[in-house]
């Protein structure tokens, strides 16, 4: 019993880093969407004054634009991917601990018994 509550222990320890891999991948993703929409709104702002070199290149303006918009959509698909890894981990994390804490249980109530029986028994030999 002690080495599958080891296994669990471990399971549990490694599926609450997966759990982090994840929170940490998507807080990156989100945070890459959060910097491609500003530079795009900056861009957006630069663009329409008038000391901006917008005016002599203004296809260079745009590109950069859109690859913004695009770099900051791909950045929230990513952070949605990673938003439904967590919640896989999470029940994963969950269902593994859930099995980790019963098997606990189990085993402190079986020594408990044991440790009872134990008593029992030195008692009815000492009569």
């Amino acid at each position: 019993m002690s080495t599958r509550k080891d296994r669990l222990r471990k399971l549990v320890k490694v599926q609450g880093q997966l759990k982090a891999l994840h929170e940490t991948r998507h807080a990156t993703f989100v945070a890459a969407a959060s910097a491609a929409e500003t530079e795009a709104r900056e861009l957006i702002g630069h663009f329409d004054q008038d000391n901006s070199l917008s005016s002599l290149f203004p296809d260079l303006y745009h590109r950069r634009i859109a690859q913004a918009v695009v770099r900051q959509e791909e950045s929230l698909e990513s952070a949605r991917q990673e938003a439904g890894l967590i919640a896989a981990a999470s029940a994963r994390t969950n269902m593994v601990e859930r099995a980790y804490r019963d098997l606990r249980n189990r085993d402190e109530r079986e020594r408990s018994d044991r440790e009872r029986l134990d008593l029992i028994a030195q008692k009815q030999g000492q009569e």
